[in-house]
């Protein structure tokens, strides 16, 4: 947070220095983005050695300046003209290694080839979003000793590598919002921009919006802006503060099209930016009467698919469904004992439970209100994944889903029937189905994606539906390396997840959506191994350990025994 303070307060220093003369007829300008422009950039120092060389080259690959010029001039002169990297970046480990090739030997004293070894961690795609890769990483170089007696590379690679840390002091991870029609909200698409130069920032940030949500992304949402939409001027601040943001080829869309749009606009830009946002759509108001916008006029848009603060959450215990709230049982045979409850999931508005019963040798869903008989569904196997809820924003009440997981290799989907009967539908997770055999699995609130534990990894993958399917789709496992034996996991957000494993040394961490990072929760008072987890917005995160229920609101935070902490409980919160 302090990072981004001063980025925005710098941003808008220099915006403030960067108007369009008022008399001047305001257009796009070419070379406004990072990488078109020619710059001056200092000659490395004199004396440098081929692995040097080398080093500096991935170093200062990381820095988006223009036309890359900060790693261009590692060059020979030939090279330097006609270098074009391909877009999108690969990101290795920070240590990585630079050895001469001693296997292909040149013939000439003043060629030489240098080997860099190291560790792929992701690559950044060409529509700017992270997508995690688990693989070794190598590439050669050729260098040439130049006429004044300094190494060159003189066969520089096409797809540029960069160091984790050099890609996170370069980069600004921004969640770009895209609309979902199934449940009326708003889901973040995370991507990452040049951070510098900070004047830029919403212009970069604005082309994003323009160019629809990731591959990763793509079918689970709406793309409210057609191809034939973009930027009439540079996205610029004004003498008065405000943010200009001139939109061409919206056409006929209707108002509730343009109210929409708007929101996408300023909710994505709202990381970038503290000033008011003007939003005009071929020289009038994208929105009639409301030209200026800020985050805070914006509707609720989550408001379906946050559980209501008086929903504290349940938790099963012995076979029986109790309340996290007062530790007493629910109301009906899943709280009483009429069930022998292995597991339950409660939906987002809090009415309705659905539980894994054991029955007969096997186990069996049933779902229906919460406190009243549950209905028996023909859905039964060797075991079921704890179900988990899809919320389905219809004339402003909630009409859900239940996903669970059969005998760890069939995602089923339950949708309530006209008749008011639950029953089974298609889901196509091959995709998904094929990384493993599946032990969780847990849908965002927003519906637009899930989150799993494939052979103790943590897997995220996107959910698109048409009129008449659903499917998975861009299943990624989520720090690979060095998150493993993971038991548990839930969405703390709509683009962070909390997860639980088996380790002693790494037993609660958050991770984002993409999987680019990963940090540790404190494990004080925790007593290994961890075996359930919950968490949702504005809610302290919760987990289950040999001892009982622990919560803690932030990473740092000591765990603290909750109000009604009980052993072998299993904690969860609408969702």
């Amino acid at each position: 947070m302090k990072r981004l303070l001063t980025l925005l307060a710098v941003f808008l220093l220099v915006a403030g220095c960067a108007n369009i003369p008022l008399e001047t007829q305001p257009a796009v300008v070419p070379g406004d983005k990072p990488g078109q422009a020619p710059v001056d950039v200092p000659e490395p120092a004199d004396g440098l050695d081929s692995l040097t060389v080398v080093r500096q080259f991935i170093r200062n690959s990381a820095t988006p300046g223009t036309a890359n010029a900060d790693a261009r001039v590692y060059l020979d002169d030939e090279a330097r003209r006609n270098w074009k990297p391909s877009p999108g970046l690969t990101i290795i480990d920070n240590t990585f290694g630079t050895v001469y090739d001693t296997g292909t030997p040149t013939g000439n004293p003043d060629e030489q080839v240098v080997n860099v070894r190291g560790f792929k961690l992701g690559n950044l795609s060409p529509d700017s979003a992270f997508i995690p890769v688990k693989a070794e990483y190598s590439q050669q170089f050729k260098l040439r000793k130049q006429q004044n007696g300094q190494w060159r590379i003189v066969d520089p690679p096409q797809d540029l590598a960069v160091t984790d840390a050099d890609f996170a002091t370069n980069y600004f991870r921004v969640p770009i919002s895209f609309y979902s029609p199934d449940s009326g909200t708003f889901v973040p698409d995370l991507r990452y921009v040049a951070a510098k130069p900070q004047a830029g920032l919403p212009g970069r940030v604005m082309d994003l919006v323009l160019q629809g949500p990731s591959e990763g992304l793509k079918g689970a949402v709406k793309d409210l802006l057609n191809d034939q939409v973009t930027t009439e001027t540079n996205v610029r601040s004004t003498d008065d503060g405000t943010l200009d943001v001139a939109l061409t080829g919206i056409g006929g869309a209707s108002l509730v099209d343009r109210n929409l749009i708007a929101a996408q606009i300023v909710l994505s830009l709202q990381t970038v930016t503290l000033s008011r946002i003007r939003l005009l759509a071929d020289g009038t108001a994208l929105v009639p009467e409301h030209e200026y916008w800020r985050s805070s006029e914006l509707p609720n848009y989550n408001v379906d698919i946050a559980p209501n603060s008086e929903l504290l959450g349940l938790m099963t215990v012995n076979g029986r469904v109790r309340s996290l709230g007062d530790g007493q049982p629910v109301g009906g045979p899943a709280g009483n004992g009429g069930y022998k409850v292995v597991s339950a999931g409660q939906s987002v508005d809090g009415k309705r439970l659905a539980v894994v019963e054991e029955r007969d040798g096997r186990q069996w869903l049933r779902v229906g209100d919460l406190g009243r008989d549950l209905a028996s569904v023909d859905l039964f196997g060797g075991s079921l994944s704890r179900p988990t809820w899809r919320p389905v924003a219809r004339g402003g009440g909630l009409s859900g889903e239940v996903w669970t997981v059969v005998d760890h290799n069939t995602v089923a989907r339950i949708t309530l029937a006209a008749d008011g009967r639950w029953v089974k539908a298609g889901v196509d997770a091959t995709l998904l189905t094929g990384l493993g055999q599946i032990t969780e699995l847990r849908l965002s609130r927003d519906g637009s994606r899930l989150a799993a534990v494939v052979n103790g990894q943590l897997v995220v993958a996107s959910i698109v539906r048409t009129a008449d399917s659903v499917a998975l789709r861009a299943p990624r496992k989520l720090q690979e390396r060095d998150l493993k034996d993971v038991v548990d996991v839930d969405w703390a957000t709509q683009d962070h997840l909390i997860a639980a494993t088996s380790s002693s040394s790494l037993p609660v961490v958050k991770v984002p959506l993409d999987g680019q990072r990963m940090d540790t929760f404190n494990s004080s008072n925790l007593t290994p191994p961890v075996h359930g987890v919950t968490a949702a917005p504005s809610r302290q995160n919760l987990v289950a350990d040999a001892g009982g229920l622990w919560v803690a609101s932030e990473l740092g935070e000591v765990w603290r025994p909750q109000a009604h902490t009980v052993t072998d409980a299993d904690p969860f919160y609408p969702g």
